[in-house]
């Protein structure tokens, strides 16, 4: 039986970002066509392996349900509840994602 997936506004509105400043701050739009296209087919993947991702708590010191995973230069972050699969966000790997994800997390005293 095949899983359920849904996108959050936020991942919806990240693969909109996405595609945006690749076509036009990057002015490739067949590069963001291509970037969004195997995002997609990623997540595609979580309808047959919600498994397949790694739990974010195995490489952070943070609790939780999210599982990850690459994507190229992104980050598919979700969650799994039985058939449903969540997926709440697409970031930049680059990105200070845990801050993303836990807005409430204490700032570290190396971050001055």
């Amino acid at each position: 039986m095949k899983n359920n997936i849904h996108y959050s506004p936020e991942s919806r509105n990240d693969l909109d970002k996405i595609w945006e400043y690749i076509t036009f701050e990057l002015c490739n739009p067949q590069a963001a066509e291509n970037t969004v296209n195997k995002i997609m087919d990623t997540v595609d993947e979580l309808e047959n392996f919600s498994e397949i991702g790694t739990s974010l708590s195995f490489v952070t010191d943070i609790e939780s349900d999210y599982r990850f995973l690459a994507s190229g230069n992104y980050m598919v972050f979700y969650r799994v509840n039985g058939q449903d699969v969540y997926i709440d966000r697409v970031l930049y790997g680059r990105r200070d994602y845990l801050r993303i994800l836990f807005p409430d997390l204490p700032q570290n005293d190396s971050e001055g």
